[in-house]
C-alpha cells in the first residue's frame, strides 16, 4: 500500500523545535492570562471584603484621620511640586506650537483644559500613587512578616477592618483634594510661563481658562481621582497582605505595587475618559 509523500510534523525533525517553541509560547501566554485573572479576582475579593467591613462598627475614626494625614496631607508637597513644573512645561510646549500659527492667546485655553481634565488627575495619581501604594504595601507587608497580622486575628479582630478600611477610605477621599490643589498650582505655572515667555497677561490667561473650562471638565478631573485612590489603596493592601517572607518578599511586593498602580491608573483613565466624552458638555 502506497504511503503519502507529504511531510508531516511528526516525520520531519526540523519542525519539532518549532512545535516545541509554539507550545512553550502558548503555555507562557496562557500562564500570563491566568495570573492576570487570578490577580483581578483577588482585587475583587478584597474590594468586596472592604465593602462588607466598612459599614461595621466600630468605625475607627482615629485611624482614618491618621491615614488621611499620612496619605493625603504628606503627599501634597510632592504633588504640588510636580504639577507646577508640569504646568510650566506644557504651557511652554503649547505656546511654542501656537506661536507658529499666530495663536498664542489661546495658550490659556489649551493649558488649563489639559491640566484640569487629564494632566492633573493622572500625574497626581502616578506620583502620589507610587508613594502611597508602596508605603501601604511595605507597612502591611512588614506586619505580615513579623506576624502582627496573625496576632490581630488571634485577638479576635479583623485585619481587613483594622488595616485595609482606614487606608482605602483615606486614599479614596484625599486624592481628589490633593489633585484639585495640584491642578490650581499647575495652572499657576502655566500663567507664569505664558507671561514671561509669550507676553500673555495673567488676566487674559485667566479669562480664556474660565471661558473654556465647563462644569463637565471640572467634574471629569475631580471624579477620576476617586477611582484612582480606591485602586491605589486596594492594590497596596493586597500586595502587603500577600507578600512573601522576609525583607526580600516585602521588597518584591513594593515593586509590584508601584508597577501595578501605574498600569491601573492609565487603564482606568482611558475607560473613564471614554465614558466622560459620551456625556453632554455643560
Amino acid at each position: 500500500m502506497a504511503t503519502s509523500s507529504l511531510p508531516t510534523f511528526s516525520r520531519v525533525p526540523m519542525f519539532l523545535p518549532l512545535v516545541r517553541s509554539s507550545e512553550e509560547g502558548l503555555a507562557r501566554v496562557g500562564g500570563g492570562i491566568r495570573e492576570v485573572l487570578t490577580y483581578l479576582g483577588a482585587l475583587s475579593r478584597l474590594s468586596w471584603q472592604f465593602m462588607a467591613a466598612v459599614v461595621r462598627k466600630p468605625f475607627g475614626l482615629r485611624a482614618f484621620l491618621d491615614q488621611c494625614e499620612e496619605l493625603g496631607t504628606k503627599s501634597l508637597p510632592i504633588a504640588l511640586l510636580i504639577l507646577f513644573f508640569v504646568g510650566l512645561v506644557f504651557a511652554l510646549q503649547f505656546g511654542l506650537t501656537l506661536q507658529t500659527m499666530g495663536a498664542v492667546p489661546y495658550v490659556g485655553k489649551v493649558t488649563s483644559l489639559s491640566i484640569m481634565r487629564e494632566l492633573g488627575p493622572v500625574f497626581t495619581a502616578l506620583v502620589v500613587g507610587g508613594r502611597v501604594g508602596a508605603g501601604i504595601a511595605a507597612e502591611i507587608g512588614s506586619m505580615k512578616v513579623t506576624e502582627q497580622i496573625d496576632a490581630i486575628r488571634a485577638l479576635g479582630a479583623d485585619p481587613i477592618k483594622k488595616l485595609v478600611v482606614p487606608r482605602v477610605l483615606a486614599c479614596t477621599l484625599m486624592l481628589p483634594l490633593v489633585a484639585l490643589f495640584a491642578d490650581i498650582l499647575g495652572i499657576v505655572g502655566g500663567i507664569i510661563i505664558s507671561y514671561f515667555e509669550f507676553g500673555v497677561s495673567p488676566t487674559l490667561f485667566y479669562q480664556s481658562a474660565i471661558t473654556t473650562i465647563r462644569a463637565t471638565d471640572f467634574l471629569s478631573g475631580f471624579m477620576k481621582p476617586f477611582f484612582f485612590g480606591f485602586g491605589i489603596a486596594v492594590i497596596g493592601c493586597l500586595e502587603g497582605l500577600n507578600c512573601g517572607q522576609g525583607t526580600e518578599g516585602v521588597g518584591r511586593a513594593t515593586t509590584r505595587t508601584v508597577v501595578n498602580v501605574s498600569v491601573m491608573v492609565v487603564l482606568v483613565d482611558f475607560f473613564l475618559t471614554k465614558i466622560m466624552t459620551m456625556l453632554p458638555r455643560i
